[in-house]
C-alpha cells in the first residue's frame, strides 16, 4: 500500500525574504526584489539585473573553520534545511542518526562560482592558490552530502542536476521515496549561487537574459508582450516531506499533500522547447493522472514563466491546449525573486503550499500587456493578488535539454 505524502516544513532564501515567513511576507508585498548587479563590474555585459541576496551573512550561521569547506550554494542548502526542519518541529541531529530520513536536493550549477573565482586566483598565483577543500566545494552532491552529515540523515540521499527543473525533480523524487515506503521523512529542495562573471557571461552571451537597463524591478516580466529574457538569481527553498502517518503521529502542521509528479523530455533541442509544448503538456497530463485529479479540479497553476520570449509562449500554448477554453488561475512568480535556475522549482513548490494554506494567489508582477499566446480563456492573475480557495495546485518547471517537470499538490482538510 502506498504512503500518502505531505509537506510539514518550509525554508527559503530569496531576495524578497528569508524563511517560510519571510518568503510569504515578500509575496504579500507584491514588489520585486530584483536589482542591478553589485558583485562585479557588469559594464561589458548586455544584461545588468540579478536577484542578489545581500542580507545573508554566512558568519551568522557557520564557524570560520566550517566556512572554509563549504561554498555559498552549500551554505544556502544547509540554512534552508535547518529552517525547514525547525518549521516542521522535527528533531534531527548527527548524534541520533536515522535511516528512515533521506535527502533529495537539486542544483543546476552547484559550486561553479567557487571554481570560477578560484581559477582566477590560480591564474594569478599558481598551484599554491588552490584551497585544500576545493574538490569538496564544487561538486553538486555537496548539497545532499552536507545536509545528511549535519542532520544525521542516513537514508537515501541524492542531488540531481536537471537544469532549471532540478528543485521540482528533487521534491518529486522525495515524494516517490516516501510513497514507496523507502523513507518516512525527506529533506527536499534546491539551492543555487550562480552570480559570478564567467557564469553570468555564459547566459549573457546566448542573449537569454533580460535587457532591462533602467528599472531592475521591471526586468522580469512573465507572459508580458515586452519580456526580453530571464533574470539570474541566487537562493533556494527546502521542504520537509513526510508520510501522512508519520506527520499525524507527531501532531505536525500540514501545509499540503503531494499527489503527483512527472519528469519527461522534449528530445528536441538543448536550449529550445518543442514549439507547441507537446511534452510540457504530457508532463502536466501524467502528473494529474498520478494524482487522480481531473484538469477541471485544478484551482491554481504556478507557471515556470521565466520571462523569456520563447518559453513563456510555449508554456502558455501547452496550458491552453491541455486545460481547454478556460484554464485555472495562473501566475508566474519569478518577477518577485528572479530565476535561481535549479532552485526555482523548490521555491515555487513552497509558494504553492503557502498559497493553498492562505487561499491567496500571488500575482504575475510586471505583466501589463499579455503576450499573444495568452488567449481570452487563459486566466492569468496579473499585477494584483486574488483571494481564492485552492484545493488543488500544479507547479511547472522546464529546463535546458528539453526537461519538463510537474508537481501536483492537494489541500489536506
Amino acid at each position: 500500500m502506498s504512503s500518502r505524502v505531505v509537506v510539514t516544513g518550509i525554508g527559503a532564501l530569496t531576495c524578497i525574504g528569508h524563511g517560510r515567513k519571510g518568503l510569504w511576507e515578500g509575496i504579500l508585498r507584491e514588489k520585486s526584489g530584483i536589482g542591478f548587479i553589485t558583485r562585479f563590474d557588469a559594464s561589458d555585459y548586455e544584461a545588468k539585473c540579478v536577484g542578489e541576496i545581500n542580507d545573508f551573512n554566512p558568519a551568522d550561521h557557520f564557524p570560520p573553520h566550517k566556512l572554509k569547506r563549504i561554498d555559498r550554494f552549500a551554505q544556502f542548502s544547509l540554512v534552508l534545511s535547518q529552517q525547514a526542519i525547525d518549521d516542521a518541529g522535527l528533531q534531527l541531529s548527527p548524534e541520533n542518526p536515522r535511516t528512515d530520513v533521506g535527502v533529495s536536493f537539486g542544483t543546476a550549477l552547484g559550486g561553479i562560482t567557487t571554481a570560477e573565482l578560484t581559477h582566477e586566483r590560480f591564474i594569478r598565483e599558481g598551484v599554491r592558490a588552490i584551497p585544500a577543500a576545493l574538490a569538496l566545494q564544487v561538486f553538486g552532491g555537496s548539497a545532499h552530502s552536507n545536509i545528511s552529515i549535519a542532520f544525521g540523515a542516513r537514508g537515501y540521499s541524492t542531488t540531481n542536476s536537471n537544469s532549471c527543473a532540478s528543485g521540482t525533480v528533487a521534491v518529486g523524487e522525495a515524494f516517490r521515496l516516501i510513497r514507496e515506503g523507502r523513507a518516512q521523512v525527506v529533506i527536499a529542495g534546491g539551492a543555487e549561487a550562480p552570480i559570478a562573471p564567467l557564469t553570468f557571461g555564459a547566459f549573457d552571451t546566448i542573449k537569454s537574459m533580460s535587457k532591462e537597463t533602467k528599472d531592475p524591478t521591471r526586468a522580469c516580466r512573465p507572459f508580458d508582450a515586452t519580456r526580453s529574457g530571464f533574470v539570474m538569481a541566487e537562493g533556494g527553498a527546502s521542504l520537509i516531506l513526510e508520510s501522512l502517518e508519520h506527520a499525524r503521529a507527531r501532531g505536525a502542521h500540514i501545509y499540503a499533500e503531494v499527489l503527483g509528479f512527472t519528469l519527461n523530455n522534449d528530445a528536441f533541442h538543448m536550449s529550445s522547447s518543442l514549439p507547441e509544448g507537446e511534452s510540457a503538456l504530457e508532463a502536466m497530463r501524467f502528473a494529474l493522472e498520478e494524482a487522480k485529479v481531473r484538469p477541471d479540479q485544478i484551482d491554481y497553476i504556478n507557471a515556470h514563466a521565466s520571462s523569456t520570449p520563447m518559453n513563456d509562449g510555449t508554456e502558455a500554448k501547452a496550458v491552453s491546449k491541455f486545460f481547454g477554453k478556460r484554464t485555472p488561475a495562473i501566475s508566474g512568480t519569478k518577477a518577485y525573486y528572479g530565476h535561481p535556475l535549479g532552485a526555482s522549482g523548490a521555491i515555487e513548490a513552497a509558494i504553492c503550499c503557502l498559497a493553498m494554506e492562505n487561499s491567496h494567489i500571488p500575482p504575475t508582477l510586471n505583466c501589463h500587456e499579455p503576450c499573444e499566446e495568452v488567449t481570452p480563456g487563459f486566466d492569468l492573475v496579473r499585477l494584483k493578488a486574488r483571494s481564492q480557495p485552492i484545493k488543488y495546485a500544479l507547479s511547472n518547471s522546464f529546463g535546458f535539454g528539453g526537461i519538463n517537470a510537474s508537481l501536483v499538490f492537494g489541500k489536506v482538510e
